[in-house]
């Protein structure tokens, strides 16, 4: 297990009972809200008791996390992550700020009551038999807690209520003194130690162990361990992140990620160490084992499955893209036209591709593939397909990404969906375009030239003269923003026109691109776009001496999706909704 270690020495707590705590100078200068999060929490008083308050002041407290909190310079704040577990952000002034997650078992010792439970629970195991999901676990959990434990009062230190021991009742409490036992004397816990304790071993037996505060935390999206050391985090509003759990032995660290990869099911092995995944929640999880192929320890990556995903509309209130941008997007998605979402690792491709598909017609047959489940299609004819890879002997051949794409040509898609390009799978991927079927993808290039040079070079080897088949490239971009903070933007959209053979190039028109200084897009491409003007304009039934009315469209359908923004309509599946019945209508 990690070791919990914090950024400040802590301050050595007032001797008594946690009633103490609530009684201190200390409690009374806590805000309301925060009071109210104490008593619903008492560990979080327990950790306000330890922290040098003289040097950080009392944090602020937000009962929901916004993103505008990312504009704090120097941070102190606590929110919470679940109904148990509160996280405290604070800047020490180092490079990094720190990610402390407040747990139960702050202020609590139950170290020896703790593993007398576990060795009890060993006998009824059998009970978790029939558990289908983890929250039907940790209710089976908690009702063998509360028959193994005997509830005493923190304060008085006598039990709180007679123990009573009726015949067995029927159900679950009455497995508990079945198969002749005699029943063994209960455990005699306050309700605090009983919080504790039944979170650390639902924590550990079925959950992710000490990665459980950031498995809860919504706005986390990475968490890595680069082996000794402290686990560090990518946080949606602050950025990259110090926690206050870290490794300092090697042994320790193989054992976590050991215990890891099995409970995955993908168990590491110094012959087989290096391991993707996906978790239960559709989390990316990479383990590589061992300091023979990772010198400063075993180390693992794990990439948070966002839940909904972002829509649209708050990708533009978040300025990765403009309202003009997006009905750009809608004209092309609309007219059937192939995409490619470019950039580098962790630029926002997929979730821009997860965006825009609510501009995909409602009625739509879609077929997305994958070797990582993270595409999400809101459409009900959804078809989702996820490459396999033979992990031993039995378990059948594997199934590549290109062989889901060759599937998929016979499925009779309106739209294929294809997760990352990486192989051969490009060629295919292109003659699918050739054959009318409209194509999207995300792919690794910071720009269009670097994208058409991959394409056409080892191993895609896409035939020059297909190129042509793509109709527009966005490229997504991690960038640095004028301000100084960080942010990710479609730096640029271009339509690729052609390839000419004699001169060995290819031409494209750069459509939109985010001006660097100033943190806004620009159209270039306004009166001037290949696309609009000679294929969807046609398709919308503009006669050729009208074709650039289709920019009036463009424009109409910008101010849509900037009114429905305004009304509050942000959602993803809300935006779906209200776009079907706005294409239905003819409004949009």
């Amino acid at each position: 297990m990690a070791d919990f270690v914090l950024p400040f020495e802590p301050v050595a707590r007032p001797p008594g009972k946690i009633d103490v705590l609530f009684a201190s100078g200390l409690f009374q200068l806590l805000p309301e809200e925060m009071q109210a999060a104490c008593h619903r929490n008492p560990q979080l008083l327990e950790y306000l008791s330890i922290l040098p308050i003289e040097q950080t002041g009392v944090p602020e407290y937000y009962k929901e996390m916004d993103r505008k909190l990312g504009r704090i310079k120097r941070r102190n704040l606590i929110y919470p992550v679940s109904d148990q577990i509160h996280i405290h952000v604070l800047s020490t002034g180092e490079e990094r700020d720190h990610y402390i997650p407040i747990e139960p078992t702050i202020g609590v010792e139950i170290g020896n009551k703790a593993e007398v439970l576990k060795d009890r629970m060993v006998e009824l195991a059998y009970l978790f038999e029939d558990a289908e999901t983890p929250d039907d676990r940790r209710e089976i959990l908690h009702t063998i807690m509360l028959k193994l434990c005997r509830i005493v009062d923190e304060s008085k230190e006598t039990p709180a209520g007679e123990e009573t021991e009726a015949k067995p009742k029927g159900g679950l409490l009455g497995l508990l003194g079945a198969k002749g036992k005699p029943k063994a004397r209960k455990v005699e816990v306050t309700e605090r130690e009983l919080a504790a304790i039944e979170y650390v071993i639902a924590r550990d037996t079925i959950g992710m162990g000490t990665l459980e505060p950031f498995v809860h935390d919504s706005w986390i999206e990475d968490i890595s361990c680069s082996g000794l050391g402290p686990i560090f985090i990518e946080h949606k509003v602050f950025k990259s992140m110090r926690s206050a759990l870290q490794f300092v032995d090697y042994d320790n660290l193989d054992e976590f990620v050991l215990r890891l990869s099995e409970s995955i099911q993908r168990p590491v092995t110094l012959r087989n160490p290096i391991v993707d995944a996906t978790l239960a929640d559709g989390s990316r999880i990479n383990i590589v084992y061992g300091r023979e192929v990772s010198q400063r320890g075993s180390n693992f990556t794990i990439r948070k499955f966002p839940g909904t995903p972002l829509s649209i509309l708050e990708l533009i209130g978040f300025g990765s893209l403009s309202y003009q941008m997006a009905a750009y997007i809608s004209l092309v998605i609309e007219a059937g036209m192939n995409v490619f979402i470019c950039g580098e690792t962790a630029s926002g491709k997929t979730t821009l591709i997860n965006a825009v598909t609510t501009f995909v017609a409602p009625d739509a047959k879609i077929v997305s593939i994958e070797d990582t489940p993270e595409v999400m299609v809101p459409h009900g004819n959804w078809i989702r397909e996820v490459s396999r890879v033979a992990v031993k002997t039995g378990d059948g051949p594997g199934v590549s990404m290109l062989d889901l794409l060759k599937a998929a040509l016979r499925q009779r898609p309106n739209l294929i969906i294809i997760g990352e390009i990486r192989g051969e799978e490009g060629a295919i991927a292109f003659q699918a375009m050739q054959t009318g079927h409209a194509v999207m993808a995300t792919f690794h290039a910071s720009t269009v030239e670097k994208l058409i040079q991959r394409l056409t070079g080892n191993p895609i080897y896409v035939p020059k003269t297909y190129i042509e088949n793509l109709n527009v490239a966005i490229i997504q971009s991690l960038v640095k923003l004028p301000n100084g903070t960080t942010g990710r933007r479609a730096i640029s959209i271009s339509e690729i026109v052609g390839y000419d053979p004699p001169s060995d190039t290819f031409s494209f028109v750069e459509v939109f691109r985010w001006n660097q200084v100033t943190d806004e897009f620009e159209f270039p491409g306004d009166k001037n776009s290949y696309l609009l003007e000679e294929h969807i304009a046609a398709s919308k039934g503009f006669p050729p001496n009208k074709r650039q009315g289709i920019y009036a469209l463009l424009e109409k359908r910008a101010k849509v999706l900037r009114k429905l923004q305004e009304k509050g309509v942000n959602g993803y599946y809300e935006l779906l909704r209200v776009l079907s019945r706005a294409q239905q209508e003819g409004i949009f």
